[in-house]
């Protein structure tokens, strides 16, 4: 085996010593040369097959834009001329005589006559109170296209599902009635189905998240929106996807990268052929002889004997322990979160069982990680050290974030991919009340899995792991900030007042709001747990008052309030009007239908009547349900909301969010509503329907009787002529003009209640007939109506 090698060579300078010539090594530049030649044969292969692919999938995705656009066409001349036909019925003889002589019936067999591919023809009066009534089972998106023609004066078209069943649905207001018609989807299936598709893309007709009509490669569903467009005066869009394109070096298109690799292909040539023999030339070079090689030289080694084995780990013979129960208030496990008073129900030693019934509730799901955080509660860093310590010696290993908003916690779950997390809180009660809201394996915990975590205290069912959890400490307020801020920016400088209440959201929530864009003026953001300016509590008018005078003071554009954790929102105007949640919940839910047409929203039971009205006008599915954020985001997650909200001022957004409840995140997204409105927000909040309202009314029961006990009586005993009764949580009755509602708090022992009306009269009548009914089963109650 040979190698080439270098002689040394050595020249004299002009007095007759030498020197050493070598100051330039081309064998050293030949010896890097495979090394060079070989990358640039790989960016040159990458480059060519790259950019080969790259005009291939070019020419796919000019060709499936081609048929997606023919789609989109054929689609909006099917729509078109079903508006024309429905249009032209409506104004002909047979239909204006029965509806001249008021029979609706007859009227619908005319416009079935002259539309015999119709599955479906009825003419219904313009409340739309046979379909209201008949919810849900008469649909959201009937009520929503016949609501929309009511709405623009003309014919209106939406696809909706009856029976299983999709179909083309029209509505167009005639003659003092709404006229309503369902199609087969054969026009626009043929629409869809005509165009060729490129091999491996996909094409869809979608209205809202669903697909309703796809072709080609499914799989590529999720990546469509990005080549999908609008069906002009519609709710549909046409999709499309082809598979990713290829990336390229340095982002070339794919001629260029094939250019590139062209060229890089002959300067590599070019090296081997031309630059090395001239290098070799240059180098004066000998053969030697070379040494031995690795293998050569390799000997065997003797084989190390393996240490003996220890001895196996004895196991504890210990006998089985007997349960011995705890003596537990029951009462501070609540409907969806544990809250007690410290000192008399709550302290440290509590919080150490309720963490470790925690941690054994994860073991069971094998969920090993938890977040831990608290609010600026003085209760709060013993409860969190007395958590903590339970948690650990349920095995659970702990990332404690410290002082933190509820929603910041609820983040960190995601954010930390724990998917657990509890938020030491008292929420917006007085300084001395502290408490639990608990998140396991994504869900929070509410109803029965609070109540079963009392059930494994009292019954000493709780797991004491071999080894300790593990401990980290972590600060992940830079981390929510930037996750916000990165989705939303706003224009124009709002000027905005904060509110906190000294809550522990008057850190956050300023930085929050300034990273997007808004101009803040913090009042009473030091955190202090007793709260010594007002309570933390936006849904009583009073603490907004000095929110109010400061905003009008300084002509901010808009006054923020944030409750003691921080996931709850009030909003007042420069004029002092405070905006009610639930008229704040319309504008969030307009917004999100805009691009999220057909979506569930989700209310409570105190939010306005005319909050499902508004909904249905801007394209969504309204859903009432019991109050509760936990409860909510139960009912969220079961119906696919995209957006829900309570007349306390939580929010909780699964659109560009995680879908829990937090008042920082909502109000960012309400700058940013107000900021693509460009209007004054004064003229923004105006244009939302209104009407006469109170907000919460909170009634103490005499000699601390049992607020769930004394609804259930009222429910059992109240009769309401005209109205319609809901009993998902307490006793909600509408009427035409107005509605009031009577329901047991969960949080503390007191009676809710809330009115609201069409006018003065009717609140007046509302209030009066719920009066005499209470008094006459507690004539001791105090009520403020």
């Amino acid at each position: 085996m040979a190698v080439f090698g270098l002689g040394g060579r050595k020249d004299k300078d002009a007095g007759g010593s030498e020197h050493d010539a070598r100051q330039f090594d081309p064998l050293m530049v030949v010896g890097l040369l495979p090394w060079v030649i070989a990358a640039l044969l790989a960016l040159s292969l990458w480059s060519l097959v790259a950019g080969s692919l790259h005009v291939r999938g070019e020419s796919r995705q000019h060709a499936l834009e081609t048929a997606r656009d023919d789609a989109l066409m054929a689609v909006q001349r099917a729509l078109d001329r079903a508006r024309q036909q429905l249009a032209g019925a409506v104004v002909g003889k047979p239909f204006t005589a029965a509806m001249t002589t008021g029979n609706l019936p007859a009227a619908s067999a005319a416009i079935r006559q002259a539309w015999p591919d119709a599955r479906r023809v009825e003419v219904w009066p313009q409340d739309l109170e046979v379909l209201y009534s008949g919810l849900p089972q008469s649909g959201f998106g009937t009520v929503a296209v016949a609501e929309s023609a009511l709405q623009t004066g003309k014919v209106q078209a939406r696809l909706v599902r009856v029976a299983g069943k999709q179909s083309l649905a029209l509505a167009a207001p005639a003659m003092g009635k709404v006229v309503y018609a369902e199609l087969s989807m054969s026009r626009l299936e043929a629409g869809v189905n005509g165009p060729a598709l490129p091999d491996g893309s996909y094409l869809a007709l979608r209205q809202g998240a669903s697909n309703v009509i796809e072709r080609g490669e499914s799989k590529l569903a999720g990546s469509a929106e990005a080549l999908s467009v609008k069906v002009p005066d519609s709710d549909l869009r046409v999709a499309a996807a082809t598979p990713g394109s290829v990336e390229t070096p340095f982002g070339l298109g794919g001629l260029a990268a094939m250019g590139l690799g062209i060229t890089l292909l002959l300067l590599a040539a070019g090296l081997w052929f031309v630059l090395r023999p001239r290098l070799l030339a240059m180098a004066g070079l000998e053969e030697v002889e070379a040494g031995p090689t690795l293998s050569d030289l390799q000997q065997e080694l003797p084989v190390a004997k393996a240490a003996p084995s220890g001895k196996p780990r004895e196991q504890d013979q210990h006998a089985p322990r007997t349960a011995v129960p705890v003596v537990i208030d029951h009462r501070i496990f609540r409907a969806y979160d544990i809250r007690g008073v410290i000192g008399m129900s709550l302290d440290a030693g509590v919080a150490e069982l309720i963490g470790q019934a925690i941690g054994s509730v994860m073991a069971d799901q094998n969920l090993d990680s938890i977040v831990v955080g608290r609010d600026g509660r003085l209760s709060g860093p013993d409860l969190a050290e007395g958590l903590i310590k339970g948690l650990r010696k349920a095995g659970r290993n702990v990332i404690d974030i410290g002082m933190a908003p509820t929603p910041v916690v609820y983040f960190g779950c995601y954010h930390l991919r724990t998917g657990c997390g509890v938020a030491i809180t008292g929420s917006h009660n007085p300084p001395d009340y502290n408490g639990f809201k608990i998140v396991v394996g994504g869900e929070t915990l509410s109803g029965a899995a609070i109540k079963d975590l009392h059930t494994r205290i009292a019954e000493d069912r709780l797991l004491e792991a071999d080894g300790e959890g593990g401990l980290d400490v972590r600060d992940i307020g830079d981390d929510y900030v930037q996750r916000i801020a990165g989705d939303i920016q706003i224009g124009q400088r709002l000027k905005v007042v904060v509110d906190a209440g000294n809550g522990v959201a008057g850190e956050l929530g300023p930085r929050v709001l300034e990273a997007i864009g808004a101009e803040v003026t913090p009042l009473f953001c030091d955190i202090d747990g007793t709260f010594p300016n007002h309570h933390p509590d936006p849904s009583e008018p009073h603490n907004l008052e000095a929110l109010v005078q400061m905003v009008q003071r300084l002509d901010a554009d808009l006054g923020i309030a944030f409750d003691g954790d921080g996931d709850r929102l009030g909003v007042v105007t420069r004029s002092g009007k405070n905006i009610f949640p639930d008229r704040l919940l319309m504008l969030f839910a307009a917004d999100v239908l805009e691009r999220n047409p057909g979506a569930v929203i989700v209310y409570d039971v105190k939010c306005t009547g005319r909050l499902p009205m508004q909904i249905l006008r801007h394209g969504g599915s309204p859903l009432m349900w019991k109050t509760g954020h936990s409860l909510i985001k139960s009912k969220m997650r079961e119906v696919d909301a995209a957006l829900a909200g309570e007349m306390s001022g939580h929010f909780f957004f699964s659109e560009r969010w995680f879908g829990f409840d937090d008042g920082i995140y909502a109000a960012a997204r309400l700058l940013e509503i107000l900021d693509t409105r460009g209007e004054a927000a004064e003229a923004v909040f105006a244009a939302l329907p209104d009407g006469v309202s109170t907000p919460e009314i909170k009634v103490e029961l005499p000699d601390g009787g049992d607020p769930h006990d004394f609804v259930e009586r009222f429910r059992m005993a109240a009769s309401f002529e005209g109205g319609r009764l809901t009993t998902i949580d307490g006793l909600r009755v509408d009427w035409s003009d107005g509605w009031g509602l009577v329901r047991a708090s969960n949080t503390t022992p007191v009676l809710v209640m809330r009115f609201d009306a069409d006018s003065t009269s009717a609140m007046a009548r509302i209030q009066q007939v719920f009066r005499d009914h209470l008094l006459r089963l507690e004539p001791a109650l105090q009520l403020p109506f």
